[in-house]
């Protein structure tokens, strides 16, 4: 089969993971960038890509490059494309846009002229024009801008592939699923111990822990994926990698789950029973407080509560129980935990053999290694006791290397105005547009009654403050109105017991 270009995205500061995947599903030619990684590979590579991957949340196949100083450039790149080969009359699309350039600088506008062109396109040819859904398209497109290079992709994914299919109930402000499956493997767990999360909220860890464990990938619950619509899609052979179970394998151990909330745990069973790993997975209701030495040899891997701005007396009291029980009862063990506070770590009182810098939605966080032993740490290392690997004294040098990085990413987010929103930000994060268009929507109308306020204020005192403020042809008035905004089937399939019923 002809090889070509692909592009798996992901979240900053797991790049290496995604490319450590890829090495292991045979990719070639694979090269690590900023929130990707991209390789070659034929049909059958996109395919895996999309069902095998647990670090991606999107695949992309390029179909275009080139070089654009204006929005005029842009729309006549497009409209050479030959679109007849990719899509039908009847097909609906949508074009999602992520742009970081002097050049052009409202991502939606670079989105309309994509639009525009491939419409031109097929009212030359037909007479007609095709069908744009935001919703539900058939065929989903990409451009990325950076500077003046631009990149126009198929999306292969659809939704974001976070969206496992298996969560069926869900907590408040649960850890995303990639994000969880990534901070697993970054512990380097090797599934010969067992694990436990004593904060385990919806069992996102836990679950993504079993499915790793027994070596099932996570695509099995897709319900679909935007491939499918494609002209060349090959059904037989999805199906072939649906059905290929010859990679599965037993789990020996056991995967624990604690968590003082009974409603947490309620739905922590539902999705486990969901996932079809319920039989290894063994939740109790229990205060960390009461946490006691693990009888068999175990690794700890947690996303504590913390807060996002505000930092409460009962939280910081909460990681300074987790030190003194991590200390007093974990000793020869390791414990991982990701955290968005410093003043959080400073309360667990151990000194970290490592911390990885990572981005949980739009927080700033570390995911810290703290390596437990007994007795003194003097005694620790003469009997030959290390706690950091040469690997994660590497991965430390390189820590100075990312904060560089992080903060053009964070400034995405503080930049006000400014029409930019990463659609794969927004799939992880359902809430987050809805919230920012409030939020606009609010500042436009603050701003706007300030200012007429201060021109009230100015004409009762006789006269204009300041500089010349034009006046508004439309009188002021109240801004702001609000915007509006399982598993797969196979004929012959093998997973019915992961239907969650």
């Amino acid at each position: 089969m002809e090889k070509f270009e692909i592009i798996a995205k992901t979240f900053q500061g797991i790049e290496d993971v995604l490319a450590g995947e890829l090495e292991e599903l045979g990719a070639e030619n694979i090269s690590k960038g900023h929130r990707m990684v991209t390789f070659t590979g034929d049909k059958e590579m996109l395919y895996r890509a999309n069902f095998c991957l647990r670090t991606a949340v999107r695949v992309l196949k390029p179909i275009l490059h080139f070089n654009a100083k204006t929005a005029d450039d842009v729309y006549d790149a497009v409209r050479k494309v030959e679109w007849s080969d990719i899509m039908d009359l009847t097909t609906s699309f949508s074009v999602d846009s992520v742009v970081n350039s002097n050049e052009f600088r409202h991502s939606k506008f670079v989105a309309y002229k994509v639009k525009d062109a491939i419409v031109d396109y097929f009212r030359e040819k037909t007479g007609k024009r095709p069908n744009i859904s935001i919703s539900n398209p058939e065929l989903r497109l990409n451009i990325h801008i950076t500077d003046n290079d631009c990149s126009l992709s198929l999306d292969a994914s659809g939704e974001s592939l976070h969206q496992r299919g298996y969560r069926v109930a869900t907590v408040e402000a649960p850890i995303n699923e990639v994000l969880a499956a990534a901070l697993i493997k970054l512990s380097g767990w090797q599934y010969d111990c067992d694990l436990i999360d004593p904060f385990c909220g919806s069992g996102t860890i836990l679950i993504e822990a079993a499915l790793m464990a027994r070596n099932i990938y996570p695509g099995i619950f897709r319900k679909k994926f935007a491939f499918e619509n494609w002209k060349d899609f090959d059904p037989e052979l999805l199906q072939n990698i649906y059905n290929d179970d010859s990679n599965e394998r037993e789990f020996q151990h056991k995967l624990y789950g604690y968590d003082i909330n009974n409603p947490n745990l309620e739905v922590a069973a539902k999705n486990c029973k969901s996932a079809g790993v319920a039989d290894i997975i063994e939740l109790q209701q229990r205060d960390f407080r009461k946490f006691v030495k693990p009888e068999e040899k175990a690794v700890i891997i947690t996303n504590p509560p913390y807060g996002e701005r505000l930092v409460s007396q009962d939280t910081l009291g909460l990681y300074k129980i987790i030190g003194e029980r991590l200390k007093h009862e974990f000793g020869g063990g390791e414990a991982w935990i990701i955290s968005s506070r410093e003043e959080c770590f400073d309360q667990i009182g151990l000194k970290p053999s490592i911390k990885i810098p990572l981005f949980n939605g739009k927080l700033d966080c570390e995911f810290r290694k703290y390596q437990m032993f007994e007795g003194k740490f003097n005694d620790f290392r003469a009997k030959g006791g290390d706690v950091k690997t040469a690997e994660e004294r590497e991965k430390m040098a390189e820590k100075k290397r990312f904060r560089q990085n992080r903060e053009s990413f964070k400034q995405r987010f503080e930049d006000e105005g400014r029409d930019y929103v990463d659609q794969d930000f927004v799939d992880a994060n359902p809430d987050f547009l809805k919230l920012r268009n409030r939020h606009n929507d609010f500042e436009r109308f603050r701003r706007g009654r300030a200012r007429h306020e201060e021109k009230q204020k100015d004409e009762r005192a006789g006269g204009f403050s300041g500089e010349k403020r034009e006046r508004r042809n439309k009188p002021f008035g109240k801004g702001g109105a609000g915007h509006k905004g399982g598993g797969r089937k196979f004929t012959g399939g093998r997973r019915k017991d992961y239907d969650g019923d």
